[in-house]
């Protein structure tokens, strides 16, 4: 019997924060079906990193400065997507539905950009063995990165897969991590970007 492509999806998850602004902050899930050794690029000089199977969550934000752009459903779905002629995330389709509903894009190409890779979660999720199995969206043109960094590096259930890993452009923390129990972040996450609720335009 032929393999069927790893997809882990049934139904894809999505919580999108906030209204009326198409840039902000975002947070991916991403289940590893096997353990791998990944070079994430220049990171540690390309030595490799151990990335065992199991759950991740990868924390990045989107705030460009055209009013008529949408740079975070393109972000998001640029992560969904993968280089060369490699299959893309089986939540790229139903995202680029969602979004829609939410106006957060107006449009999407039915044909997908090439794509090459540039930040570090870039190469984890070029990567057939990994899936994105979910999506957070946080509508804000305030960057949020620091502060949900903070709280999940605090958070007992995360393990860093290596300093700085994933935050090339932020000012300090990982923003690649492990989880050990995806439902206990999943819940503090929530009640932390709910805190953070009079950031979020109306």
């Amino acid at each position: 019997m032929k393999k069927q492509p790893f997809n882990p999806l049934s139904t894809p998850k999505f919580t999108i924060f906030g209204d009326n602004c198409r840039m902000g902050s975002y947070i991916l899930f991403i289940r590893v079906e096997k353990n791998l050794s990944i070079s994430f690029g220049r990171f540690q000089k390309g030595e490799p990193v151990l990335v065992e199977a199991g759950e991740y969550l990868y924390l990045g934000s989107a705030l460009g400065n055209r009013p008529s752009g949408s740079p975070l459903a393109a972000r998001l779905l640029r992560h969904a997507s993968r280089s060369g002629k490699l299959r893309a995330h089986a939540i790229r389709k139903p995202m680029v539905k969602r979004f829609k509903e939410a106006g957060l894009v107006d449009a999407v190409s039915k044909k997908i950009p090439p794509k090459h890779t540039h930040w570090h979660a870039d190469w984890l999720l070029d990567r057939l063995e990994a899936e994105i199995t979910g999506v957070v969206a946080i509508r804000s043109p305030l960057r949020l990165e620091d502060a949900l960094s903070e709280a999940l590096a605090l958070h007992p259930e995360t393990r860093p897969l290596a300093p700085r890993l994933g935050a090339q452009d932020a000012r300090s923390g990982t923003h690649l991590l492990r989880l050990t129990d995806i439902v206990l972040v999943e819940t503090m996450l929530t009640e932390k970007i709910a805190a953070l609720s009079d950031l979020l335009p109306t």
